[in-house]
């Protein structure tokens, strides 16, 4: 067994605010568009452990090899956070993660 084969999926958390919304919002609607993916509900608020409002992108370990770059390349000066799903969300947030742009600092007490 390789040790990726643990996870199960992929979220992007793509963070806004109110001036940047209906940016997040298009980068989602096209990220769904080209790999497939799930969208989430764009949160206006923060949620879970993450400080800022935001929408999760559900993507396949495979969607995700393609995804990853093209967030990278097509953020635009969005804040991403993205991570591995493989069932212990502590980890998976707190060591795991991938920062696109500044990183932020998580609530990781929502996973006591």
């Amino acid at each position: 067994m390789h040790n990726t084969d643990i996870i199960q999926d992929y979220h992007a958390h793509i963070y806004f605010g109110s001036v940047t919304a209906g940016l997040a919002k298009e980068l989602c609607e096209n990220a769904v568009e080209q790999f497939g993916v799930k969208m989430g509900r764009m949160h206006e608020k923060p949620v879970g452990p993450h400080p800022m409002w935001s929408c999760q992108l559900t993507a396949t370990t495979d969607q995700f090899a393609e995804l990853l770059p093209w967030l990278a390349l097509n953020r635009n000066s969005l804040i991403i956070f993205a991570h591995p799903q493989t069932g212990n969300d502590l980890v998976d947030h707190r060591d795991r993660g991938i920062w696109l742009g500044a990183g932020l600092e998580l609530d990781f007490s929502v996973f006591d």
